[in-house]
């Protein structure tokens, strides 16, 4: 089985140095290098494409959310995946992370379980939220006023089956779950699935849904907006 290469961009070393240890128990899991400020962390993942880049926030010369953006937007595939790790719970750092293209948002204060679960998913394709991240997502789109006209012009280069796929996967449905639903094979939902990050520009599941709400597709207390008044 190949291993899960892991980068850790942390301005302290005994930070990097319990996860360097903590993480290396797991055999799937492989710890190729450490970086103490963003700028490290941005060369290190040029040099190094690691498939995860475990991210903290408030760090010297270069910030987590900045070398985040710098890591997603810049590097080209196999484009390293980036999983914050962070003792800050203020909304704004969460908001601007995933915005900048991060697949996934733990506090420090995470068991090392749900770490070793979290970089599992993000290596997967899948994102992580901590669950403190995930309430205020939801309460950050339900305290938006509902969108009064819904166009989200991307959805004109979907095929229908994407399209069906696209509404499964806002609504929370797994992959497992979508193909028994369409009746199709878990590696045709994969592969529809990928199109569609590559035709949104988005990198995981949270950016689909996050697209979906500031398109007026999805609302909060209601859910998937009506397709029939979707502009395609």
């Amino acid at each position: 089985m190949r291993r899960i290469t892991v980068a850790l961009v942390d301005d302290q070393p005994i930070v990097r140095s319990g996860l360097r240890v903590t993480l290396a128990q797991d055999p799937q899991i492989e710890i190729v290098g450490e970086a103490q400020h963003g700028v490290e962390g941005v060369q290190m993942a040029r040099l190094l494409r690691p498939d995860v880049v475990l991210m903290d926030i408030d760090m010297p010369r270069m910030g987590g959310v900045e070398a985040t953006r710098q890591i997603c937007n810049e590097l080209q595939n196999p484009r390293p995946r980036v999983l914050i790790l962070t003792v800050y719970q203020q909304d704004e750092y969460l908001f601007e992370a995933l915005r900048a293209g991060a697949s996934g948002f733990l506090l420090k204060t995470a068991p090392t379980e749900k770490v070793v679960e979290a970089i599992r998913a993000v290596a997967e394709g899948s994102a992580m939220l901590a669950p403190e991240a995930t309430a205020k997502l939801i309460t950050e789109f339900a305290s938006r006023p509902a969108a009064s006209g819904i166009n989200a012009p991307e959805l004109v280069t979907f095929t229908d089956r994407e399209l069906d796929v696209f509404k499964l996967l806002v609504c929370g449905y797994r992959n497992d779950e979508i193909a028994r639903r369409l009746v199709v094979g878990d590696s045709t939902v994969k592969s529809h699935i990928q199109h569609i990050y590559l035709k949104l520009g988005v990198r995981d599941r949270v950016q689909v849904v996050i697209y979906a709400y500031e398109h007026g597709l999805i609302q909060a207390g209601v859910g998937l907006v009506s397709a029939d008044r979707w502009k395609r």
